[in-house]
């Protein structure tokens, strides 16, 4: 059975990305369709998959990350217009049936990814 998961890592504490808003999207036909929203935990994690079983659909999806909010509460001196705020990261799901995990590494400056395992 296939799942999507994710978790955050605050790369400039070298912590979890704690609290982190999180919003996941489909792209239905010519639009993109919100499918959920959600918080990691402390651990960076959600306490759950985002996406199991038939609810996981081949196609392409938008996860939306709130960074420059999570910085901000950490009391990071930023500037008022954010060098990165949303993190938006667009992947493919080609294989429903396979296990697809997709961590943010962050700080208030950079960012990365990778499909993990």
């Amino acid at each position: 059975m296939g799942k999507l998961t994710t978790h955050i890592l605050d790369t400039a504490s070298g912590k979890p990305g704690a609290n982190i808003q999180i919003q996941l999207y489909f792209l239905n036909d010519d639009s993109w369709e919100m499918v959920l929203e959600t918080v990691s935990n402390d651990d960076g994690r959600c306490d759950s998959p985002l996406l199991e079983g038939d609810a996981l659909k081949v196609g392409k999806y938008e996860l939306v990350f709130h960074a420059g909010d999570y910085f901000e509460n950490q009391g990071i001196d930023l500037p008022e217009t954010k060098f990165l705020d949303e993190v938006v990261l667009r992947f493919g799901i080609p294989d429903a049936n396979e296990h697809y995990h997709v961590p943010l590494l962050v700080s208030p400056y950079s960012y990365s990814t990778y499909r993990g395992s």
